[in-house]
Parts: structure tokens; sequence; C-alpha cells
């Protein structure tokens, strides 16, 4: 299991390479929540969420020789940006496998990286297969978008930042799609500072983290359909979910409409670009979904790749 050792290695490691991303305070949201409400800017980071850490956390603990034939990623649009980038960064080929309904946004935005974009399904499984089988037919080096250590570690640099950034902090709400963000922020803010809570938040249609931490074990949602495009994952990964169950609080929940109001919310009164995925964690806070009174919260912002051509289905 990941540490905070672990974590700080990474740091070491990929710190000049992404940007310690601000934290901003909002006075009239902090009224709207009913608490001091700060946000982690991760839709400032390079490439635009916060998947470059894990990415290049990984990418830079190979060896050369792995990675003479390139590498290979599935991925709803955040993680495989983040893997063109840095790889093409490094000179190293790269392959993304991106779901047929990804935004247009994120398709290239990998391509201008230099990755090749593979189109795949829209089932999060399709292309998690597709990814691996040409991984194995063509010598390449699988990026996993989660369920691996340096991800996880790269992730949980996040965590480090947030008590550096604001000492006082209460509670930290976080995104959940596969887990590898909240498993790295948990871990970290957990093993400095236990006092500080931890919660998880998913939309209500794809929450298979909260399903799999009700029944107590890890399980798959079917029929995933939510505006939140970067946390349709079918079920958590092998190595999240006890993490997870160790370190998260609680996981909550909000609806469809919640999240583009605070989409809405947010652009409005932080000038901030926030993709869905990314308000969800804000959401909570923004509709009163905390189970307990938290003075002062930090709300992760993953990510602000919007794909602007839907954008006034948020706005309307």
């Amino acid at each position: 299991m990941v540490g905070k050792n672990d974590i700080n290695e990474a740091r070491n490691l990929i710190s000049s390479r992404i940007y310690n991303t601000p934290i901003f305070h909002s006075r009239i949201l902090s009224r709207e929540a009913g608490c001091s409400l700060y946000f982690k800017a991760e839709n400032l980071q390079k490439t635009g969420s916060f998947k470059i850490r894990g990415a290049a956390h990984f990418l830079l603990r190979l060896a050369k020789e792995q990675t003479v034939n390139g590498v290979i990623t599935a991925s709803s649009g955040n993680h495989g940006q983040a893997v063109a980038f840095v790889s093409g960064k490094a000179g190293i080929p790269a392959k993304v496998v991106m779901p047929e309904d990804a935004p247009d946004s994120k398709k290239e935005a990998a391509r201008a990286y230099g990755a090749e974009v593979i189109l795949c399904g829209t089932d999060s499984q399709d292309r998690l297969d597709k990814a691996h089988y040409l991984a194995k037919e063509n010598g390449l080096v699988y990026v996993p978008p989660y369920d691996h250590p340096y991800i996880i570690a790269g992730q949980g640099i996040l965590g480090l930042e947030i008590l550096e950034q604001i000492t006082h902090v209460d509670a930290v709400l976080v995104p959940i799609g596969g887990g590898g963000l909240i498993s790295g922020i948990a871990t970290a803010i957990k093993e400095i500072n236990p006092k500080v809570k931890v919660f998880g938040v998913e939309p209500e249609r794809s929450n298979s983290m909260y399903m799999s931490q009700q029944i107590g074990k890890i399980t798959s949602k079917e029929h995933i359909n939510t505006i939140a495009d970067g946390l349709k994952t079918k079920q958590p990964g092998k190595l999240t979910f006890p993490i997870v169950k160790k370190y998260v609080d609680d996981i909550l929940l909000v609806s469809e409409q919640e999240i583009k109001e605070t989409v809405k919310l947010i652009m409005q009164y932080q000038k901030l670009v926030v993709e869905p995925s990314g308000a969800t964690a804000a959401a909570a806070a923004l509709f009163h979904k905390i189970p307990m009174k938290c003075t002062n919260v930090v709300s992760i912002i993953s990510g602000g790749n919007m794909d602007f051509s839907k954008l006034h289905q948020l706005v309307e």
C-alpha cells in the first residue's frame, strides 16, 4: 500500500514538471455553502487537470529501454492528455484509447501533444481491454489511469500541498472516478493529520465506489450516464478500493443538476473554467451534502477541460 514516504519521493521526482496549483477562497460561495469554502484549482495544472501528476510519476519511473516501442493508455480524456504531454516531452511514442463519445476538445488535445488517438466504444471496460490488447501485441508499456502505486503516489502530492497551503483545513472534498486521486490525497492527509476529514464525491449516476463501500466488496456499476465524463468508471480499482475503505470518512453523492449548477456558480463567481467532473466535489459543499459541521473546506477542482460545444447545455 502507498504511504506518505512514497508520496514525498514522488514529489521530489516530479516537482519541477508540475505546478503547485493555487487555492482560491470565495466569500459568496462560502455563504452559499455555510462554511469557508476553498478551491484547489487543478484546472490550472499543466494539461488542464490533476492527471499529469500521476502520469509524470509513472513515466519517469520507467527505464529508457522499457519505452523503446512506446506507451499506451485508456482514458476518458484527461489521463490520456497527460500521458500524451509527458510522453511527447520525453520523445516517447504514445497511443491513447478513448471512448467514441469523448469530448472533441480532449481528443484534439491528446493529438496536439503528439499521441495517436484510438476510439473504442463508450464503456470504460471496452477501452481498457483494447489498450491491454494493443500493449501486448505491440510491446507497449501500459500506463494505468488510476490503479497503480506510482499513479496514486503522484496524485497524493495534492494532499501535501493542501496541508501546506491551508493549515487550518477541516475537510477536503475529492471527486471519485476509479479512486486514484482520492487514494493519494487521503493517504497523504490522514498519515500527516488524521483529524482532517476526507470526503469522496461521486455523481449519483456513476457511483461504483459508493456501491462497493456499501456492499463491502468491489462492485460494478452498469448503465453509467453522467455529464461528468471523467468520472464514468464501472468499478473501483483493486488498489484504490482498500485505501478508500481505510482512510476516507464518507462518500457523498450529487445529482446531475447539482453538478451543472456548480459549474455555473464557479464560472460566475470565481471566473474559473471547470468541467463537470471538476465541479462534482464542490457540488457536495454547495448543496449541503457534508454530513457534519466543517468550518474550513477545500474542494478539489480536478479539471477544466470543458467541451465548449456543449457549454450551452450547462448554462441554459
